[in-house]
């Protein structure tokens, strides 16, 4: 499942977010895109949101639990599930890639919902998790607003080493994490390159693959 509370009422919020840091926007979307299998492949971005990293991705099928954002994604064309990460309505070997962005943190049962993104990939399919580490500036930021943010109050923030661990025991191989986004959000005035590893970047993206 995922803690849907401080998304419901809180789309307008959402979407500023976008308009006020367009250049970490655009270094996450980069990070990711790096790590997307060449050619016309298949992908699905579980909790798609309102669409706007699946649209600059070119993702278009994705799960939302939240109504009103999947609303918002499916009048954008996306073709949007209402379900949970731990259940894709999904058959095997379906996938080239899912994408799981910002959301691991709002999970009840991270490996359940990595064990599920590995059902529905192919052999050599990959999942792309991006997160903010627990560790980094930003994650600090993030916990010290805890008690004072909808959308942190329910959130838990891992750290790097901890979501590779999970990975691995969840059966995935060749376990590749990059980082992005090196200063304060209101410092980013162009998209940041993202680098290999962990440690200096606030917001991480780990490839895995499917055996």
């Amino acid at each position: 499942m995922i803690r849907t509370a401080p998304f419901e009422t809180k789309l307008a919020e959402y979407e500023a977010w976008f308009e006020r840091y367009p250049n970490v926007f655009q270094s996450e979307v980069e990070a990711i895109r790096d790590f997307l299998p060449p050619g016309n492949s298949r992908g699905l971005q579980v909790e798609i949101r309102t669409g706007h990293y699946a649209e600059a991705l070119g993702i278009k099928e994705g799960t939302e639990s939240v109504a009103a954002m999947r609303d918002v994604a499916i009048k954008k064309g996306f073709e949007v599930m209402d379900t949970t990460a731990e259940a894709l309505p999904y058959k095997d070997i379906t996938f080239d890639f899912v994408l799981m962005n910002f959301c691991i943190s709002y999970f009840n049962d991270v490996q359940a919902a990595f064990r599920e993104a590995q059902r529905v990939l192919k052999p050599g399919g990959i999942l792309i998790v991006g997160f903010v580490d627990r560790d980094s500036p930003l994650g600090t930021e993030y916990e010290e607003k805890r008690e004072t943010s909808p959308f942190y109050k329910h959130a838990n923030f891992y750290a790097p080493k901890t979501v590779i661990n999970w990975l691995l025991e969840t059966g995935f191989t060749q376990v590749k994490p990059v980082q992005t986004l090196f200063n304060p959000l209101d410092q980013i005035n162009d998209t940041q390159l993202a680098k290999p590893g962990y440690g200096e970047g606030s917001y991480v993206i780990i490839g895995a693959i499917r055996k």
